[in-house]
């Protein structure tokens, strides 16, 4: 069984899609990423924001940890940010985007808080992701149009983008 990497910003749908593809395929899904850290830390996300901002060893340890898992044997589907960029061996690479509004209220739905603050981190963590992808990797996290997949994902439901991704998956042989 090959591997997946499915990488969208905050709010595309990245974690539900990728844990429902390894559910259809019955493979791992993998997704370490700074909350995850955090949890392990006792920390916050914004906490590990800020520290991420001052210090690249935060990105290279999520980044090392997440490839390193999807590198063991077997099947997976990686599910982060940088998947389809890191995980370069992946027989099928997925980008979801949405619109800013549409990724700010689901963030909202899942985590609460109102429309406008959510809307404020999420943009201001876009631009620092991307500041630091740039710097540490020299990765362009908006030049995703390699991938063998984009999806749209603003008037879709996690169904149907799962059923897109494993139609393809199907298609490539994977």
């Amino acid at each position: 069984m090959k591997k997946i990497a499915i990488s969208g910003k905050s709010g595309c749908g990245n974690t539900t899609v990728s844990r429902l593809i390894a559910d259809m395929l019955g493979v791992r899904f993998i997704n370490f990423t700074f909350r995850s850290l955090a949890a392990e830390r006792g920390m916050s996300l914004p906490e590990v924001l800020e520290e991420a901002a001052k210090d690249d060893s935060w990105d290279l340890e999520v980044d090392r940890r997440q490839v390193a898992l999807a590198r063991e044997d077997g099947g997976c589907v990686l599910g982060s940010r940088l998947a389809i960029w890191m995980l370069e061996e992946a027989g099928l690479k997925v980008y979801l985007k949405a619109a800013p509004e549409t990724r700010a209220k689901r963030i909202v739905l899942r985590e609460g808080n109102t429309l406008e603050s959510v809307a404020a981190f999420t943009a201001e963590r876009d631009r620092q992701d991307s500041e630091r992808y740039l710097r540490i990797y020299g990765i362009d996290n908006d030049n995703y149009g390699f991938a063998d997949l984009i999806i749209d994902t603003d008037v879709l439901n996690p169904q149907q983008i799962a059923d897109l991704i494993a139609a393809k998956a199907a298609e490539k042989l994977i």
